[in-house]
């Protein structure tokens, strides 16, 4: 986890390289990270995800790959919202920028995640039962159901800020 501003400013999570993933705290210690015996690691699994957002099984749930590229991470609970900061002249520029990169933002694929409870952020290669030494940021999102929407947005035409937008969002029932 990583502050780049002032105190009291938003978090974010890193990535040594691989892409980051979101795994629900229930099945963490399922999540093997690039440690295991299996020719295909969680990390390789993790690192085959094509496009910005990719599901994969973990224990009796899944994980969220955040993929495209190891862009530093944070979660906006108030927009529902990773925020991936790909490129911005500093932090608190993001934040503010946000509402209008998720309405200008052109959205790829969407895919349904079910979620138990909270979710780690977490390195793709560090394993769920070593979160203890590693840097994560925790997501306290209630159980259920979420539509998970991808895109990335220029929030306007006079503005140097790329945004990698994953929004979580639940569907109507």
């Amino acid at each position: 986890m990583a502050r780049y501003a002032d105190p009291g400013a938003v978090e974010w999570g890193e990535s040594g390289g691989g892409p980051l993933v979101a795994v629900p705290e229930a099945v963490l210690p399922f999540w093997a990270g690039a440690d295991g015996e299996d020719l295909a690691t969680d990390y390789d699994r993790a690192c085959e995800i094509d496009g910005y957002v990719g599901l994969l099984p973990v224990g009796d749930s899944a994980a969220l790959v955040l993929g495209d590229e190891p862009a530093s991470t944070s979660f906006l609970p108030g927009h529902g919202t990773f925020v991936r900061w790909c490129a911005a002249d500093s932090e608190e520029e993001l934040p503010a920028g946000v509402p209008a990169a998720l309405d200008a933002a052109v959205r790829e694929h969407e895919v349904l995640w079910d979620v138990p409870g909270p979710v780690l952020l977490l390195d793709s290669a560090w394993p769920g039962a070593g979160t203890d030494r590693a840097e994560h940021l925790r997501v306290p999102l209630e159980a259920g159901r979420y539509s998970v929407r991808a895109a990335y947005a220029r929030p306007g035409p006079e503005t140097w800020l790329g945004l990698g937008l994953v929004q979580l969002r639940r569907p109507a029932t």
